[in-house]
């Protein structure tokens, strides 16, 4: 029997749940919920989710000897490391992209432990950090590096300012954690550090690695600054949180379903020149070929016509095989005041 424990109400991703469990199975099994989403009903914790690591997706790529305790690394491909933190429920995944002159680290993963001994474990290489957006599990590592790429936004200034423990504390609960926190960390201090961009970037730029050149799309929908990265030569598209093989969140209050829905239209539109898709959770890479799926049930759980299984002020939608979490403010078409920022964590008042 496996170990159950109290849903975590904020957790931004129902990770809580065995990989072979499907959220509508979950959700039904989850039950009612209090009015101000408080779980009356236990439910599987994230620790039976460490009987499946590695994803079966991770564990047939190369290991690389840069791992550690905390976090692995795998080669996903030549000259991309994808660095992930699989011991907490986000699974939160950033990868290194080098070239034969410089590197970029898109994204920088919780901050639980310092990523940057990771990295120059990898490489030598100046390294740039880009983020596929700023909610808190993609900058905890942001800190560490001088070199960091933004795009220029109200939304990316005020998230630079860090997020305190109370923003995000929900997500560092013990049973967020599928093996014991790191030896030093305190959960009861966790924040994420503020940091400073270098430099900002827009739409269509193209970043040259020395061998290797990577164009910045800007994909706003999943947060206002969401960014993907297409590497053409080598059939890459590094997606962040617009697509990423699990359920995907739609929630926050800055999350805009218009803007989502011109850029995976945009991002489907290019799939067909790709090989591999790269996202930001769950597993470092899959193959391309997903991504038309995601828009066209996208856009059917916007018709209306596909009904919701509600979830103490949240909606989960599941539609030809593709999982969505949204809020019925957001389907309204209503957005929050993204010039505070986000944490990703934030709920509708």
């Amino acid at each position: 029997m496996r170990e159950v424990t109290r849903l975590n109400a904020n957790s931004r991703k129902s990770l809580l749940v065995p990989a072979a469990v499907t959220l509508t199975t979950y959700f039904a099994l989850v039950g009612c919920q209090a009015e101000q989403g408080t779980p009356q009903q236990e439910t599987a914790s994230f620790a039976a989710a460490c009987e499946g690591l590695p994803r079966k997706e991770n564990a047939a790529l190369p290991l690389s000897a840069a791992s550690d305790d905390w976090f692995q690394v795998y080669e996903t491909s030549a000259g991309v490391f994808s660095i992930i933190e699989p011991y907490q429920s986000q699974e939160s995944i950033s990868h290194l992209i080098v070239g034969d002159e410089r590197a970029i680290l898109f994204d920088t993963g919780l901050g639980l432990l310092p990523i940057r001994p990771v990295v120059e474990r990898i490489t030598d290489r100046p390294v740039t950090v880009l983020n596929s957006h700023t909610h808190f599990d993609h900058v905890g590592g942001n800190a560490e590096f001088s070199s960091v790429l933004a795009i220029d936004s109200d939304y990316t200034r005020a998230n630079m300012a860090g997020f305190s423990h109370g923003r995000i504390a929900t997500d560092f609960a013990p049973d967020a954690f599928c093996i014991p926190p790191p030896s030093g960390v305190d959960l009861d201090v966790v924040h994420t550090r503020p940091w400073q961009a270098s430099g900002y970037v827009e739409d269509g730029e193209i970043l040259e690695l020395g061998g290797r050149r990577l164009e910045i799309l800007h994909v706003p929908g999943h947060a206002p600054d969401a960014t993907a990265l297409l590497d053409a030569a080598n059939g890459l598209l590094f997606t962040g949180d617009t697509f990423y093989p699990a359920e995907l969140w739609l929630v926050a209050p800055e999350t805009n379903l218009d803007e989502y829905d011109r850029s995976i239209t945009r991002l489907a539109s290019i799939e067909k020149d790709v090989k591999y898709l790269l996202g930001a959770h769950v597993s470092a890479i899959v193959d391309a070929g997903r991504l038309t799926g995601v828009r066209d049930a996208f856009q059917k759980m916007r018709s209306g016509d596909f009904p919701g299984t509600e979830d103490g002020g949240r909606l989960v939608f599941a539609i030809d095989g593709i999982e969505f979490v949204t809020a019925q403010p957001v389907l309204d078409g209503r957005q929050g005041d993204i010039t505070k920022g986000g944490s990703g964590l934030d709920s509708w008042d």
